[in-house]
């Protein structure tokens, strides 16, 4: 087919030149010597005698699992030196005065409510004879917490059904009975205890 063309095409489909021989750069098969391999049979008996000075390496479960463990001693080993200097004690406690059950918890407050925030929000729900709106010992800063002591237990119960979930200064609250006093062996959740995970 191509002896149809064109000379000036033919030219086209010459083949190439021959590639230059160049020498193998590896030993010829027929000559290539490799070295002797012996057996090891004679290591077998070796292998069955276990060594006396082996120490068997932890898996990398084995180590997850002991580094969850130490983690969870360790936590419980501060807590129960948190309570031990703590000594938590809410029936002795000299700051806290009313009935239990006419007190109600409000946690995740802004740092910038103050106890008439507080009084408007809650007044609502009945006469208010007592807040304490809790601050740190040593810095003097609101931790963001109060108790609001109710003249009548009805007004309590009202006051903890319709507020919990209310915003007071751009904050979502939460409310709750005080537990310390009527719970017993409540703990807070800063020394092990408390409601929740």
């Amino acid at each position: 087919m191509t002896d149809k063309l064109p000379p000036n095409l033919l030219v086209l489909f010459q083949p190439r030149p021959p590639l230059r021989y160049l020498p193998p750069c590896d030993i010829a098969p027929g000559e290539r010597r490799t070295p002797v391999v012996s057996g090891v049979a004679q290591y077998l008996e070796e292998l069955r005698k276990p060594d006396p000075d082996y120490v068997p390496t932890e898996t990398l479960q084995q180590q997850r699992e002991n580094h969850r463990e130490n983690k969870k001693k360790a936590h419980q080993a501060k807590l129960e030196e948190g309570i031990k200097k703590c000594r938590y004690d809410p029936t002795h406690d000299v700051h806290i005065r009313g009935d239990p059950f006419r007190t109600l918890f409000v946690a995740r407050l802004s740092y910038e409510v103050t106890q008439q925030d507080l009084e408007r929000e809650f007044g609502r729900f009945g006469p208010i004879e007592r807040i304490r709106l809790v601050k740190d010992k040593n810095s003097n800063k609101p931790r963001g917490y109060a108790f609001i002591l109710y003249e009548r237990d009805k007004d309590m119960k009202a006051a903890f059904k319709e507020t919990d979930g209310l915003r007071i200064k751009d904050r979502r609250i939460v409310v709750d009975v005080e537990r310390g006093r009527t719970t017993k062996g409540w703990k807070p959740r800063r020394l092990g205890g408390g409601l929740g995970g």
